[in-house]
């Protein structure tokens, strides 16, 4: 009876997830900015270190395991050197990850199949468009005096 009642325990979210594809839009050359518009801000940016940036990322989810990552992010004066980081996972593979449900969702399927698409009505044909009345042609005097 008492491993059916569990106590709630708080999901603790902190820092950047990093995916792999974020990481492969980062290239050596880039200015700090591009970097932040990618990864976000760093958790981390030390004044003794100010050419090392680090985006650390834990999850902690009742029913999930526990995920930790650490990625730096090296620059020289304001130009990107490099990316040190773990293996990433792709988004979806970091979704499924979290996903404490694991039940599959009924998604309806994104694309038709030939015969789904043969089965639909033809599309309506536009009723065709009545031409728009033509306003007598005025010739007006010009708005400032001519000289």
């Amino acid at each position: 009876m008492l491993g059916l009642i569990t106590p709630y325990r708080m999901e603790v979210v902190q820092g950047n997830v990093v995916t792999a594809e974020q990481a492969a839009l980062i290239k050596p050359g880039m200015t700090r900015a591009q970097v932040r518009d990618v990864l976000g801000s760093p958790m981390l940016a030390d004044v003794f270190h100010a050419d090392r940036w680090d985006y650390v990322f834990t999850i902690y989810r009742q029913g999930a395991e526990p995920q930790r990552r650490h990625v730096v992010v090296r620059f020289s004066g304001d130009r990107l050197l490099r990316m040190d980081a773990p293996v990433l996972p792709v988004e979806r593979e970091f979704v499924s990850s979290i996903d404490v449900f694991k039940t599959p969702r009924n998604a309806p399927p994104l694309a038709l199949t030939p015969a789904q698409i043969e089965a639909l009505p033809p599309p309506p044909k536009p009723a065709p468009q009545e031409p728009e009345p033509k306003a007598p042609l005025r010739n007006y005097p010009p708005l400032e005096p001519q000289g």
